[in-house]
């Protein structure tokens, strides 16, 4: 039995809620090879009931069964894929807990007291990918923006930002020379530079007008390279969009 209930925790429990877990625990060794959609099929219910269910019994949340399934002496691979998958898990829920909402907002407002004129957006590197989904989406939103990640063209058109003009500066690391150079550029033409980062000892922070900062998750798969995740930099990106699409349509 993978799940215990006694006592309070049986009465706090819904009938629906109480036949998810007796699932669970008569199919404890099914449960590695499903998921919590597959479980919420399973007993006519949803994935959140399911997920509920789960926390009503102190475990937290349908990772946190599954790493009970895969503790030492289970099956080495299914302890290594549940790592893995916990990653994503960490680095949400991280970045989450460490970007302030009223920062989201303020940038939110910046972002939108600049529709009227060209925005630029500068990034290297991997963060390229994150960016380039960032300005469509910004385009897609009526947004004039131009957005590159050629090191020269950075450096040159920081030197052409006008007073209180809108640069927004996303890097992982927030090291990069090149971007370093555009946001002191930017911030002595008087222009106003957002930077989103995932290191608050970044250099860039100092020059910036509003910024954000997430979570870097230090253990990277390929070692070789710096191809360490850019999951923060997609969820930041995706919940100022979001909240901007949210604003547009309060209008």
């Amino acid at each position: 039995m993978i799940i215990k209930i006694e006592g309070d925790v049986l009465e706090n429990l819904s009938k629906t809620e109480r036949q998810i877990v007796q699932f669970i625990n008569e199919h404890e060794h099914d449960l590695a090879n499903m998921s919590i959609v597959d479980i919420a099929f399973e007993t006519f219910s949803s994935p959140s009931t399911v997920s509920r269910a789960i926390r009503k019994c102190g475990i937290n949340g349908f990772n946190e069964l599954r790493y009970k399934l895969t503790m030492p002496g289970k099956n080495r691979e299914l302890i290594s894929i549940n790592e893995i998958m916990n990653k994503s898990l960490i680095e949400a829920t991280e970045v989450l807990q460490r970007i302030s909402l009223t920062n989201v907002l303020a940038v939110v407002n910046e972002i939108r007291a600049a529709k009227d004129q060209k925005i630029y957006i500068f990034s290297r590197g991997l963060t390229e990918q994150v960016v380039k989904e960032f300005s469509l989406k910004l385009e897609l939103l009526n947004y004039d923006i131009t957005q590159t990640g050629d090191p020269n063209i950075i450096v040159n058109l920081s030197k052409r930002l006008r007073k209180n003009q809108l640069v927004i500066i996303v890097s992982l690391n927030g090291q990069t020379q090149e971007l370093i150079e555009a946001a002191k550029n930017a911030y002595l033409t008087g222009a106003k530079t957002i930077v989103i980062c995932c290191s608050d000892k970044s250099p860039l922070l100092q020059y910036a007008y509003r910024y954000l900062v997430g979570y870097r998750y230090e253990k990277i798969s390929i070692k070789d390279f710096e191809v360490t995740s850019r999951v923060p930099l997609f969820i930041i990106s995706r919940i100022l969009v979001d909240y901007l699409v949210e604003q547009e349509n309060m209008k």
